[in-house]
């Protein structure tokens, strides 16, 4: 997926910034695709910061403009039916201050889904302003932590293969601790 972005960027390259910020964009609001592809595309082609900033602006766009989508589209119909999962309540009715610490604390994580944060948030009590600058915070540092990941692997150096190892370390351990609780 990474080499066809490459291929787009390279293709358009007057407007390489711009696609790659609105399929950034997209991305985020779909939700449920991971924008690391796209991230690797835009450090080959942009290099390190430059292609760190073009994938934070497309990913903090991409949340405001999904957060207002999905809380005009899913609010009231998705509130009655995550009232089954106690555990979403606590982002869905947080406010103000508790609000905005839990989707700036959600965002730290870097492996955490974004889409089901900006959807949590968008279906709760926090406004649009809070969302934003809680997102945009906590994007920086879990975007910084993917981007230099994402860029040892591209290297191909010692320490994108010791990334690699802990990757697959990693979801070896997911997959028997999925088998394990079926």
């Amino acid at each position: 997926m990474t080499e066809q972005l490459l291929d787009l960027l390279h293709e358009y390259r007057s407007w390489a910034m711009v696609i790659s910020i609105m399929l950034g964009v997209v991305i985020a609001i779909m939700g449920v695709l991971p924008s690391y592809f796209l991230t690797a595309a835009n450090l080959v082609f942009f290099g390190f910061w430059t292609g760190t900033l073009i994938s934070f602006i497309g990913e903090v766009l991409g949340a405001i403009l999904a957060f207002i989508l999905y809380r005009m589209g899913f609010r009231n119909f998705l509130q009655k039916q995550l009232e089954k999962y106690p555990k979403a309540q606590r982002l869905i009715n947080a406010e103000g201050k508790d609000a905005f610490m839990l989707v700036l604390t959600l965002r730290l994580l870097p492996f955490m889904p974004s889409g089901l944060v900006t959807f949590g948030g968008a279906i709760g009590k926090i406004s649009l302003l809070s969302f934003a600058i809680a997102s945009s915070i906590g994007k920086l540092p879990a975007l910084l932590f993917e981007a230099f990941s994402v860029y040892q692997v591209t290297q191909f150096n010692w320490l994108g293969k010791v990334i690699l190892f802990l990757a697959l370390l990693y979801f070896v351990y997911l997959l028997f601790k999925s088998r394990n609780s079926i």
